[in-house]
């Protein structure tokens, strides 16, 4: 089984003879006499006026010669790569963590971690990924790519999704660029920037989109603190300890995901937040001050051909609730929305508002699209039968 692990924060011949020359002479001789001929024919041609070139169709007037004429285009790739990373390396951030601890002899000593984010707005709000600034006890700070260092506070933490958002007291400072990542293509190029190992800040890796909509479960070096995420970019830009909360950028230096996670045991897998899906807790952010999701409060796994066949299921669509391996990984959350509605275990969610779930359209994802408070109608396949039902979105804590 692949393990796939949080980017958490970084810790410190010979000449021819006899009748083989007088084989070239005599091929170099013809080519001479045929193209003087050639020549001729065209001299001739072209000398008899309009009259041959009406008896052979050529038209009213003497013959007309085309000439091809063929340029060399040379793509630089790398002057768009250089251009990209330009646009967005003066809004990558370095987040630095400190902490005392004591250990179990009573030694105190100062533990420190990295990792990355990007500046969006341009009075002082960072992007970044919540495993980087998780921890309650620590003391973040935040390094330009000019130099200069800010106290940062941890302004809110995405109840669903690995973000987060850091407030610096700064004004005018440059921003990124959002791009679009629903309209990314398997083999684009895309541009990675990182404070990589925690000690090199802004450094630039290339790669291509390897897969859109990966599902995978994540966690930490130590295999604790697993987390459940789907609808990721993967990449084969190489992201390394410290890159966590990097932007990901296309060769418009517009930022399309977030980089997260990388697959240990493996050379070139990397994963992404697509950037649409932070977009939304961007802009609550700025409305409210903090991070607001809507939820229904199930646990699911997104069903395909494959799966259904394997499982013998009804339907080859939708979201199968089902709970997971640990004891809290129960699959309808108790007082949640979806227990309020009467889901259980085994259900399968095939729509919301009409609209199917699918690998490119996947619970979580239709979800976001709403508010808190919304009511929206779920169409599920329940105990051998198709049902529709009403369901109100709550705030996800």
């Amino acid at each position: 089984m692949t393990k796939i692990e949080f980017e958490d924060p970084s810790m410190n011949i010979k000449k021819p003879k006899g009748s083989i020359r007088l084989f070239f002479v005599t091929i170099f001789v013809s080519l001479i006499v045929g193209a003087i001929g050639g020549i001729g024919g065209i001299i001739l041609l072209s000398s008899q006026g309009g009259e041959l070139a009406k008896r052979i169709g050529l038209g009213d007037g003497g013959l007309t010669i085309p000439t091809v004429r063929t340029e060399k285009v040379i793509l630089e790739e790398s002057n768009a790569i250089i251009d990209s990373a330009k646009k967005v390396s003066s809004a990558v951030v370095s987040i630095q963590q400190k902490k005392t601890v004591q250990d179990i002899f009573g030694q105190v000593y100062e533990s420190s971690g990295a990792g990355t984010g990007f500046i969006i707005t341009s009075d002082g709000l960072i992007l970044t990924n919540k495993h980087v600034v998780t921890d309650q006890n620590a003391d973040y700070s935040v390094v330009l790519s000019d130099g200069s260092t800010y106290s940062a506070k941890v302004k809110s933490l995405d109840p669903l999704k690995d973000i987060a958002v850091l407030q610096i007291e700064a004004r005018n400072l440059p921003v990124v660029e959002f791009g679009d990542s629903d309209s990314l293509e398997v083999g684009q190029w895309v541009v990675a920037v990182g404070n990589a190992l925690g000690r090199y800040e802004n450094t630039v890796t290339v790669g291509v989109i390897s897969g859109r909509n990966r599902k995978i479960e994540a966690s930490d070096a130590n295999g604790a603190n697993a987390e459940a995420m789907d609808d990721l970019i993967q990449t084969d830009a190489a992201i390394n300890p410290g890159n966590s909360g990097g932007p990901l950028v296309n060769l418009k230096g517009q930022v399309i995901g977030i980089n997260t996670a990388i697959a240990s045991n493996a050379q070139g897998i990397g994963f992404a937040i697509p950037i649409n899906e932070a977009k939304t807790a961007v802009d609550s952010i700025k409305a409210t001050g903090r991070i607001i999701r809507p939820y229904i409060g199930v646990r699911y796994v997104q069903l395909n051909k494959d799966l259904s066949t394997q499982n013998k299921l009804p339907v080859e669509y939708g979201a199968l609730i089902l709970r997971g391996k640990g004891l809290t990984d129960i699959a309808v959350i108790p007082g949640s929305p979806a227990d309020k509605a009467g889901l259980v275990e085994n259900d399968i969610i095939l729509e919301i508002n009409g609209e199917k779930i699918s690998q490119d359209n996947s619970l979580l994802k239709l979800i976001q699209q709403y508010k808190v408070g919304d009511d929206i109608e779920l169409k599920i396949y329940s105990k051998g039968a198709e049902k529709t039902i009403k369901i109100k979105l709550e705030e996800s804590k």
